[in-house]
């Protein structure tokens, strides 16, 4: 495969995962966690705001070793009517060791007005002032356009006016946040593809998607259809409220699908995949919770299945009713036994138990009656 583009990957686990209710990182769980982002692939790992809370500042006094990822630092524009060289919240972020340092910053003038309280031109100034700060200290910077859809819905030429003066001023990225997590794919691809066509590069815009609505992964990937080139997400889909995209389910998809993987190539190899299904429980491990069994492709239940007729063709072919290989995202598949298996779900079973056994065997037929009963018998009596 040759002529693929590039598409950059920026976690955000250890910043907005951690404003997930009831996880708490601590330094050293941010240290392991950079460590394995670093190691999987990923190209922006951001750690957290410095100088808003001790964690932060104290994960910040100390670089972790990152051996290609751009350790990321994030915090917000400065205030309307001070200098960036004189904001009390700017100072921190430019003194941290890091590669970049990416800035919220207001894209839907209701939030200016209402949030701020400033007018829509001294915003811009800040977005502006703001960029040029970080450049003039060697870190690449990237703007977060928050609110940035409903923003475009309610006042589209002041929201691109945002993106269009953070990239004017030396932004390497302008990232555009579904914020509240209410647009749909169909109207990410729409404004993505309208913003473009207004000039706007492609290659430097990114995509920030919320799961209020369940949609987070696929208004991801509607973006990119669409043209923007940087995917920000978390692992397991941390985030506020809903969460995040889950960048779990994204790299497996951008690198097993064809419609992904023919177009794009990412810092994550097949190789580095196969640790994917240990990085997410490993994150689990760390908050303390169990694993979503259910979590596309890396759940316990991910590649699991119970039907005897499903078991059968499985056994035949594991492309009758696995999308990918279980082993390409470091799963397993797992072959249950209850009232609904078939004697190849028995077979399949005694195999795995170095057992090797005859499928026509009477006995087979005997042993599946049994569990079938006793299945019977432990829901009902």
């Amino acid at each position: 495969m040759t002529n693929r583009e590039r598409l950059y990957l920026f976690d955000t686990t250890l910043r907005d995962g951690a404003q997930t209710a009831g996880v708490d990182f601590s330094v050293e769980d941010k240290r392991l966690i950079a460590t394995l982002l670093d190691q999987l692939g990923l190209d922006y790992v951001e750690g957290g705001y410095p100088g808003a809370n001790p964690t932060d500042t104290s994960f910040f006094s100390e670089r972790p070793s990152l051996q290609r990822a751009k350790f990321t630092a994030f915090g917000m524009t400065k205030r309307a009517g001070r200098s960036a060289s004189n904001d009390p919240g700017l100072a921190p972020l430019l003194d941290a060791p890091v590669d970049a340092i990416c800035l919220v910053a207001k894209s839907w003038d209701f939030h200016v007005k209402v949030a701020l309280g400033v007018s829509n031109e001294e915003n811009l100034e800040s977005i502006a002032d703001s960029v040029k700060a970080v450049a003039a200290r060697g870190r690449e910077p990237l703007i977060d356009c928050e609110h940035f859809f409903d923003g475009y819905k309610a006042n589209p030429a002041y929201a691109v006016s945002c993106v269009k003066t953070a990239l004017e001023a030396g932004a390497r990225w302008a990232v555009l946040c579904d914020t509240n997590g209410g647009t749909l794919p169909h109207e990410v691809g729409r404004i993505v593809g309208e913003l473009i066509a207004q000039g706007v590069p492609g290659e430097r815009l990114g995509i920030h998607a919320h799961n209020d609505t369940e949609q987070a992964v696929a208004n991801s990937l509607a973006a990119v259809n669409a043209g923007v080139r940087q995917i920000q997400g978390t692992l397991n889909g941390l985030g506020e409220r809903c969460g995040n995209a889950n960048l779990v389910s994204l790299i497996p998809t951008l690198l097993l699908k064809p419609e992904f993987a023919d177009r794009f190539e990412i810092g994550v190899s097949l190789e580095g995949l196969t640790g994917i299904t240990h990085v997410s429980r490993t994150l689990d491990e760390v908050l303390n919770r169990s694993p979503n069994r259910y979590a596309p492709y890396v759940g316990e239940s991910a590649f699991a299945s119970k039907a005897g007729i499903h078991v059968s063709a499985l056994l035949k072919d594991p492309r009758t009713y696995e999308h990918v290989p279980p082993e390409s995202v470091g799963n397993t598949r797992r072959i249950s036994v209850s009232d609904q298996a078939g004697k190849s779900n028995i077979v399949a079973r005694l195999e795995a138990a170095g057992l090797h056994v005859d499928p026509q065997d009477e006995r087979i037929g005997r042993l599946l009656e049994v569990v079938k009963e006793r299945e019977f018998l432990r829901l009902f009596l």
